[in-house]
């Protein structure tokens, strides 16, 4: 290939040995067309040695219009070419490198294309295929003679994986070693493919572990991959995704493809493809530096300076020329480039070159032109300058020079070789000086195994090796694209990857500032809220607050806190809901508490007006035992709004238990017995004089007893089944905002227990009402009945208004203080009810007319015949009263009148 009309033979390595003789077939039947043309390729440098070595770089761009090659590439072109020839000189000058052995080359040019490199390595296979030539003659008769090529022992390149990957499929085929300087495609480490395939570069699986390690330190989550058609590119972004999905914690957005001889058009569509994900800022570039440039003028182009965030991969590296006239688009741009040192031996070379000096590379007068902007003759390609070269211009001085990246490795490649031969010549060659008969005819295998042996320290000081699989170990410098104090953007170092990142993050600068960027397809959920994830995209989720008395467990769910607590005010824990009782101060409390207090003094006040009082008229009348036993319920009943507003303990709520129910108790018992001996005696007087059982004083305590002592028997009960406790009911103020929660510290007493503790009490009152009712006609100057009946009138309204409200509250978030309130204020108005209707207007007559408080005088006969009418009148039914007309009935025997109200009431019941 590359002969007359410029034909291109592509060769598809079948590694299948079923098809190997045919691989083997079409390899000889293009090597024939080639040496049918020309025994050395066209435009190629050979330089005469003991031992050759090849080289392939690409000198050229890709060509463009059907033509192999382009324009001259001043940099990854004659910069690593000369980088090889430097080596070889100093190798050569070298008496402890391979002494009495000179190293030659044949350098070759791959034109940044697979295909043609392909065609071009076919020189370095020529001598090791045997010619058959035993039907061919001369004109004379004479079989011709054929200039031998000389055999490459290996070969130094290539640069781009792609080609290395084309060339090492025929390289290995003739077991030919090979030792790149700039292929770093993760595909060349299969041992079993590319087995005679080495580098002195790291693999970009190694270069992909970098990137992630930086996306994660810069907290990017969210990022886009652009590749060049290719194996370096496409291996590339295979080897990142593989491993940012082993790391976690990375998404891509969108993994995209640059093709071969791209349009303006592929990169414009490039840009708006990664503008459909704005979130993914982050922009992983695996790509020769033509696509680089291509997407920064598309960037450019589309109005998005400073919207992407670049991570290059080693092929941007921190070269010019891929931002030439774009630095403005690269500001901030991080790249990534394989540990190296600027050769200072190298850079006195190559700026010492010129055209006298340097006549063994035939491709430098191009590059002095394109390096100088001028014409050497009429004849040259450049037609965009008038200037001739004078051939006095000086590289570094007429013109701006930086060596490039890879010169370290080319040089590095080109002595591991070196000491691979000076190795494999040590052992098989103890005795001679030079090469040997059994060198010569050593196998690639051989210097194979001394080439993956070997290790030196190379050209910047660092060490050179090769593990099993021919990779060197991964050391990578880190560079950001910055503005400088001058406004001049430069690539300035950021840090190393040696194994492990060492970033300086301090040092990092952006487009919109010092702070890193964001690359996330979702922003970090608040605190408190936990992650929905989207369907199928695991780096994209929505933000849910943990509400209620949920807390965030984890990024992605929240829990449900145990029922005594309730998440703390940023939702990350949950903290103990506060503990709550009625307090003194509380306006809950401030009112019963007050009323209570009125009624306890007035109490006390009365008892203390009856037992000074005692054997006066008025008290005597009143019953003064039964009178003293209302009292103490009376107190007892202000006495309970203490308890039900003390702090709980056990004592307090035994306390709560006994008394709830039994200051109720007794008053209604008293009054109760009051009625009852009432109603008794006028009952039992409408059918016989005899006076009813049990209405002495003693017989009526007694019976007030037996009614109380039901009353503490239930509790005694009570207490038995359920011991006195205390509790924290967290479910009465349980709110819908948690921060409102609270519990409450109560005792062990529910309603229902309470109401029927209050039962019997209660039960007591209807009854006591019922007889009030039946004995509501009684004459008013001998018994209680009346004011009695109204007490109870009064009461039973109290306590209907108290139930509705009690049991209406009962699921209130204020349940503790509304039944609390209602319950002492209820018991408070019953107590004083009956203070109010039964003492005080008793308490008024003995302090301010005590003239009234004197035994009055004996009735006349006219005043017992008008008791005895009133009684006859309540004992006889309407119906019974002829013609409907009330009459009145006489007592025969009127009684005596007495003092003794008793007494006036039984003769009264006996008439």
């Amino acid at each position: 290939g590359g002969g007359e009309g410029n034909k291109e033979v592509e060769i598809v390595c079948i590694f299948n040995p079923r098809f190997l003789w045919i691989v083997f077939c079409l390899m000889r039947t293009l090597l024939d067309f080639a040496l049918s043309q020309e025994v050395y390729a066209p435009h190629s440098i050979r330089i005469e040695g003991h031992l050759t070595l090849g080289g392939l770089f690409p000198v050229h761009t890709r060509g463009t219009d059907g033509m192999p090659c382009g324009d001259i590439k001043k940099e990854n072109g004659i910069h690593r070419l000369e980088a090889m020839l430097y080596a070889l000189d100093q190798i050569n000058l070298d008496d402890q490198l391979l002494p009495n052995i000179t190293l030659g080359a044949r350098v070759l040019d791959t034109c940044s294309r697979d295909t043609y490199a392909l065609e071009q390595s076919l020189t370095f296979v020529q001598a090791l295929i045997q010619k058959d030539t035993s039907d061919v003659r001369c004109t004379n008769g004479e079989p011709p003679l054929f200039v031998k090529p000389e055999k490459v022992v290996g070969v130094i390149g290539a640069s781009a994986s792609s080609v290395s990957i084309m060339v090492a499929n025929i390289l290995r085929l003739f077991q030919i070693p090979q030792i790149s300087y700039a292929s770093t495609a993760p595909e060349l480490s299969d041992d079993r493919r590319y087995d005679f395939f080495s580098r002195v570069v790291p693999p970009d699986s190694f270069q992909a572990q970098a990137m992630v390690d930086i996306i994660r330190a810069l907290d990017w989550t969210y990022v886009s991959t652009v590749a060049s058609e290719g194996s370096y590119g496409e291996k590339g972004v295979e080897a990142f995704q593989q491993i940012s999905k082993e790391a976690g914690g990375i998404c891509i957005a969108q993994s995209l493809k640059i093709p071969h001889n791209p349009k303006l058009e592929d990169y414009d569509e490039a840009i708006q493809q990664l503008l459909e994900t704005p979130h993914s800022r982050g922009v992983i570039i695996f790509a020769s530096e033509e696509d680089v440039r291509g997407l920064l003028n598309a960037t450019k182009r589309a109005n998005q300076v400073g919207h992407f965030l670049w991570i290059g991969s080693d092929s941007w590296g921190a070269k010019s020329s891929p931002i030439h006239q774009l630095e403005d688009v690269a500001v901030g741009a991080v790249t990534i480039l394989p540990k190296r040192s600027s050769i200072k031996g190298f850079d006195e070379y190559f700026t010492s070159l010129t055209l006298e000096n340097n006549r063994r590379n035939v491709w430098f007068a191009e590059f002095w032109e394109e390096n100088f902007d001028c014409r050497l003759l009429s004849s040259s390609k450049r037609e965009d300058t008038s200037r001739k070269c004078t051939g006095q211009e000086r590289i570094g001085i007429d013109s701006k020079y930086e060596q490039e990246g890879k010169v370290q490795f080319v040089i590095d490649a080109v002595y591991a070789m070196a000491h691979a031969l000076h190795n494999m010549q040590r052992d098989l060659c103890p005795e001679h000086s030079g090469i040997c008969p059994v060198m010569e005819a050593a196998e690639g295998k051989t210097l194979l195994k001394y080439i993956r042996n070997a290790s030196f320290n190379g050209s910047a000081g660092t060490s050179v090796m090769f593990n099993k699989n021919g990779d060197a170990p991964g050391r990578y410098d880190l560079f950001q694209f910055q503005m400088t104090n001058s406004s001049v953007p430069e690539y300035r170092p950021i840090g190393q990857w040696v194994e492990t990142l060492q970033l300086r993050l301090e040092e990092l600068q952006w487009p919109e500032g010092e702070q890193v960027p964001i690359s996330m397809c979702s922003l970090p959920c608040k605190t408190g809220e936990r992650k929905k994830r989207v369907k199928g995209m695991p780096c994209c989720w929505h933000c849910e607050l943990c509400d209620g008395y949920q807390y965030q467990y984890d990024e992605t769910s929240c829990r449900l806190c145990s029922y005594d607590m309730r998440p703390n005010p940023n939702r990350t824990e949950c903290q103990p809901i506060p503990i709550v009782k009625l307090e003194w101060h509380s306006p809950w409390a401030v009112i019963p508490v007050f009323l209570a207090m009125l009624g306890i003094i007035a109490t006390i006040f009365v008892m203390a007006t009856f037992i000074h009082y005692n054997n006066t008229p008025i008290v005597r009348a009143s019953g003064r035992e039964l009178s003293y036993v209302l009292l103490t319920g009376i107190f007892l009943c202000y006495i309970i709004t203490f308890l039900m507003i003390a702090k709980p303990d056990v004592g307090v709520c035994s306390f709560r238990r006994i008394f709830l129910g039994l200051g109720m108790c007794i008053s209604y018992a008293a009054l109760l017995t009051k009625t009852n001996r009432i109603y008794r005696i006028f009952e039992q007087g409408k059918q016989t004089v005899t006076a009813p059982r049990f209405i002495s004083p003693t017989s009526q305590i007694a019976i007030t007893s037996s009614l109380i002592c039901l009353q503490l028997l239930g509790v005694l009960i009570w207490f038995a089944v359920d011991p006195p406790n205390t509790i924290i009911d967290y479910d009465e103020q349980k709110t819908m905002n948690p921060n409102l929660a609270r519990g409450v510290l109560k005792c062990d007493i529910t309603d229902l227990q309470m109401i029927c503790s209050l039962g019997y009490s209660i039960l007591l009152m209807v009854t006591c009402t019922i007889y009030a009712i039946k004995t509501r006609d009684v004459p008013e100057d001998f018994n209680e009945a009346k004011p009695i009946g109204f007490t109870m009138y009064t009461t039973c309204i109290v306590w209907l208004a108290f139930i509705p409200i009690f049991f209406g509250t009962a699921q209130s978030a204020e349940k503790l203080y509304i039944q609390t309130t209602t319950l002492t204020i209820s018991m408070n108005l019953s107590a004083s009810v009956a203070l109010g209707m039964l003492y005080m207007p008793k308490v008024y007559v003995i302090i301010f007319h005590p003239e009234l408080n004197v035994q009055k005088r004996k009735r006349s006969f006219k005043a017992m015949v008008t008791a005895a009418t009133m009684s006859s009148r309540i004992s006889v039914k309407p119906s019974e009263r002829p013609n409907g007309e009330a009459k009145t009935e006489l007592c025969e025997n009127p009684p005596t009148a007495t003092t003794d109200p008793m007494k006036t009431e039984t003769a009264i019941a006996k008439c």
